[in-house]
């Protein structure tokens, strides 16, 4: 019989964050689909997403250890060998290398698909902050990666995410939503638990304030 210990993998920032990413992300889909005065919700939406990205970034040097990217940063090594069946202890326990690269994929194509929106036009009544700073040229680019390439983009590595899950789940018998709401694994190897104490959440709090004060300076480049 194995020993079991319950260990604190995601500390709250990150199990926050995750939760307004995946809503946002989300409510970006629907409102851009309704259209008309939804578009007005789609673009405080994208700040919201704008604001959590960078956070992700910052967080992501100086969070928990299983938020860091130093704990989910897998060399192809090491991804061949999980692939094999002789994964680690470790590379079960926060992000597995299978769902890194699904990580990274998904936050790179949201941090795209916002940057593209800042200098997107509809050329109806909204235009992204960043219009009035491009040419034409780079406008129309930007409005066309966004509506037309990046939203799909956007639905296919999140249907690829949530199937990553459910395969996890059935197949493997491995929960990834669980630890995501309450913060703790059970694992029968112990590894390092993340830090998630008052003083972190604290720290994780200053950094989103600055992060929404960067957002609202970009937003105010607008006029």
């Amino acid at each position: 019989m194995q020993n079991k210990h319950t260990v604190r993998i995601w500390d709250l920032p990150t199990r926050i964050f995750h939760w307004l990413l995946a809503a946002c992300t989300i409510a970006l889909v629907i409102s851009a689909k309704v259209g008309g005065n939804a578009m007005l919700w789609h673009f405080r939406l994208g700040y919201v997403v704008l604001t959590l990205l960078m956070f992700r970034l910052i967080w992501g040097l100086v969070g928990g250890h299983w938020s860091r990217f130093a704990a989910f940063l897998y060399s192809p090594a090491r991804v061949l060998r999980y692939l094999r069946g002789q994964g680690t202890a470790e590379d079960n326990a926060g992000h597995t290398p299978l769902g890194a690269l699904s990580v990274f994929g998904l936050l790179g194509m949201l941090a795209l698909q916002v940057g593209s929106g800042l200098f997107s036009d509809d050329e109806i009544a909204f235009a992204g902050p960043l219009t009035r700073f491009v040419s034409g040229d780079w406008v129309g680019l930007a409005t066309g990666l966004h509506k037309e390439v990046g939203q799909y983009l956007v639905m296919t590595l999140v249907a690829l995410h949530l199937l990553a899950i459910a395969f996890y789940g059935v197949v493997k018998k491995l929960s990834l939503v669980r630890p995501m709401i309450t913060g703790d694994k059970t694992v029968t190897t112990p590894v390092i638990s993340a830090r998630d104490d008052a003083m972190s959440r604290l720290m994780a709090l200053a950094i989103l304030l600055l992060c929404s004060a960067v957002t609202a300076w970009i937003v105010g480049l607008g006029g």
